[in-house]
Parts: C-alpha cells; sequence; structure tokens
C-alpha cells in the first residue's frame, strides 16, 4: 500500500515553517531598521570608518612607539604627523603629475575603444558602423537631455568635495584618538556590559580588528607589489603614462578582483594605442603573470587566508557592495563580509557542541576483560 501522509507530522513541519519563517521575517526587519539608522548617522559612521582603517596602517609603528617606553599620547602624535608628512609627500610626488596626465589618460582610453570599434566592424564580428553609431547617437541624446542634471550634479561634486575634506580632517582625529586610547577601549567596554556580553562582546571586537588591520596591511602591500612590478613592465615597453597607471593599479588592489580588471583593461587600452596590438598582448601577459603571483604567491605569503573568504565570496560581495553603495560599497564589501564572518564563526564556536574525546585502547581492554 502506498504511504499515506501523517496529519500530525504535517501540522508539525508547518507550524515549524511558519515560526522560522516569521522569525527570519523579524531578523530581516532589525536588518533594515539597523541600516536605516546607519544611513541617518552616516556623516558621522563615514569618518569612524576611516578613520578606523587609517589606524590599522599606523597602529603597528605606534605600538612599536609604545612598547619602547614613550607615552601613548606622544606616540600616537609622532605617527600622526608622520602619516600626514607621508600622505603630503605622496600628494606632491605623484597625485600632482597623475592629476596632470589624467587627460591624456582619459584621451588614451577613448582611443583604445575606438581601435576597438574598428577591430568589431572587422572579421570575424563584422559589427556595423550603424548598430556603433546608433548607440553613440543614444548615448549622446541622453547627455543632451541631462544637461541640467549635470549642472547639479556639479554642484553636488562641490559638495561632495567639502565634505571629503570634512570626513578626512575628523578622519584624522579619529585616528590620533585610536591611537592614544585605543588598548584602553576593550576593558572599558568589558565593564560596560552586563553579563555574558562583557565576554562575548570584547573577545568580537578583538577578533574582528585583528581580521581587519590584516586586511588592510595586506591589500596595501600587495597593491604596492601589484603596481611595481606592472609599472616596471610598462616602462620597459615604453607604455607612456606609467606613473598614473602604477598608481591607479595601486589603488584598484583596495577593491579585490574587480578592481585589478579595471585597472588592466585601462593599461591594456593605452598599450594598444601607443604601442600597438603586440605590446598590448605583452602588457596583458605581465598582468597575468602578475595577478597569479599575486594570488597564490604573495597573498597566501602575506596574508595567511586570514580573511577565510572564498574567491566566490569575494566577488559577489564586491558587486552587492558597489550596487548598493558605488564605490563606498565596493571599497568596503570586503572587510563588511569579513567582519560578518568573524561574528558568525564565534557564533557557530559558542552553538557548538564539545568534541567527544575518543575512548582508549586501555578503557575498551578494562571493559573487555573483566577483573
Amino acid at each position: 500500500m502506498p504511504a499515506t501522509l501523517s496529519s500530525t507530522k504535517t501540522a508539525a513541519a508547518l507550524r515549524t515553517s511558519a515560526r522560522v519563517s516569521v522569525e527570519l521575517l523579524l531578523i530581516l526587519v532589525m536588518a533594515a531598521v539597523a541600516l536605516w539608522i546607519l544611513g541617518r548617522m552616516w556623516s558621522v559612521v563615514w569618518p569612524l570608518i576611516v578613520g578606523l582603517l587609517l589606524t590599522t596602517l599606523t597602529w603597528p609603528l605606534a605600538r612599536f612607539l609604545r612598547r619602547r617606553g614613550w607615552h601613548p599620547a606622544l606616540a600616537a602624535s609622532v605617527v600622526t604627523v608622520l602619516f600626514l608628512l607621508v600622505a603630503t609627500g605622496i600628494v606632491a610626488l605623484i597625485a600632482v603629475p597623475v592629476a596632470s596626465q589624467s587627460g591624456e589618460l582619459a584621451d588614451g582610453v577613448v582611443d583604445g575603444i575606438q581601435k576597438l570599434r574598428e577591430w568589431a566592424a572587422g572579421p570575424p564580428l563584422n559589427i556595423g558602423d550603424d548598430q556603433i553609431s546608433d548607440a553613440f547617437d543614444a548615448a549622446i541624446d541622453r547627455i543632451q537631455n541631462s544637461v541640467g542634471s549635470m549642472v547639479t550634479a556639479v554642484v553636488t561634486g562641490m559638495g561632495t568635495v567639502f565634505n571629503g575634506v570634512v570626513t578626512a580632517v575628523l578622519a584624522l582625529f579619529l585616528m590620533f584618538f585610536f591611537l592614544k586610547d585605543g588598548p584602553r577601549f576593550l576593558p572599558w567596554l568589558t565593564r560596560q556590559l552586563p553579563g555574558r556580553l562583557a565576554t562575548d562582546v570584547p573577545i568580537v571586537a578583538a577578533r574582528s580588528w585583528n581580521t581587519l588591520g590584516a586586511f588592510v596591511r595586506s591589500q596595501a602591500f600587495v597593491g604596492l607589489l601589484d603596481a611595481v612590478f606592472i609599472g616596471i613592465g610598462l616602462w620597459i615597453l615604453g607604455v607612456p603614462l606609467v606613473l598614473p597607471l602604477a598608481v591607479l593599479t595601486f589603488v584598484s588592489a583596495f577593491v579585490p578582483i574587480v578592481g585589478a580588471l579595471f585597472a588592466g583593461l585601462v593599461a591594456v587600452l593605452i598599450a594598444l594605442v601607443s604601442n600597438g596590438l603586440t605590446d598590448a598582448l605583452i602588457v596583458l601577459a605581465i598582468i597575468v603573470v602578475v595577478q597569479q603571483l599575486e594570488g597564490n604567491v604573495f597573498q597566501p605569503m602575506i596574508q595567511s587566508r586570514g580573511l577565510g573568504l572564498h574567491a566566490a565570496v569575494v566577488l559577489l560581495a564586491v558587486t552587492l557592495g558597489g550596487s548598493l553603495a558605488g564605490v563606498v560599497g565596493s571599497l568596503l564589501a570586503v572587510p563588511v563580509a569579513a567582519l560578518i564572518a568573524v561574528v558568525w564563526n564565534y557564533v557557530r564556536e559558542q552553538l557548538s557542541d564539545p568534541p567527544q574525546e575518543p575512548e582508549s585502547d586501555e578503557s575498551y581492554a578494562g571493559a573487555a576483560i573483566p577483573s
């Protein structure tokens, strides 16, 4: 006889599904409320995030000075001044030449796209000029119809620059205070929280700090290696705009996977316009080799897989972050995903049963041989 459904088991399964659905819905509502509050407080949260990221870069030097007997305020002051000097030097030595050559860089990218267009018009693709022209005409019409929006965007951009300056100043002050008083934060937090939270929250905070520091420092060092190796390859081939392309490679390293693809595409387009197809293919090969060295040698050695995130998770996180919050979302996607993984792993540790110790051979022998 065919088996029949049990009404009792079916009702129990439906009740369990309903209860789980309600709990998940409540969690999603709480997450949405938290994100809404975060958005309303973004003018304060964003400088705090930038200050934490800067602190992860400068903390090793401050810790070194403190261990040598320096007063915390003095060590934080020296490190902050040194950071300002280094940042000013970077702006003077790199950013100014990059800005002066940004027009050539943009023209090179446009010329490279034009060459790709000419290549696509020929065999084997044979994409007609009419199709490409219609697409360009549609883009031009859209731009012309949004002149007012562009003016508004310029005004908004000026406001963004002002907000960026304010954010940078606040982040520097926060970095100083984090360097000076950071080690006292976890003991203070332990005293403020009740019950088990006094143990759990400081542990998660300490692990999150270690993970964030490992990510920022490793990405900066790996980005520097990428910029140096790719820059040397471009210089040997005689590709113009080596310095802007190297800086673009370094900055793009903070957006894993997607940033490397973007910087590599720009370098190949510049090489295609200036040096021809052969050098462009050589540049592509150099970028592929460097990226393989980064993924298989540099990052495992430097980062030791500290984030514990699969490449697919990183790619999805960057895509989601970019779609939700643009460039800022792309920059923060991987650190946020890594911090979520830290919290999840700690929760799993607390909810897991302790491992069962295997019984020794002596116990088996004792059980088998009665006294």
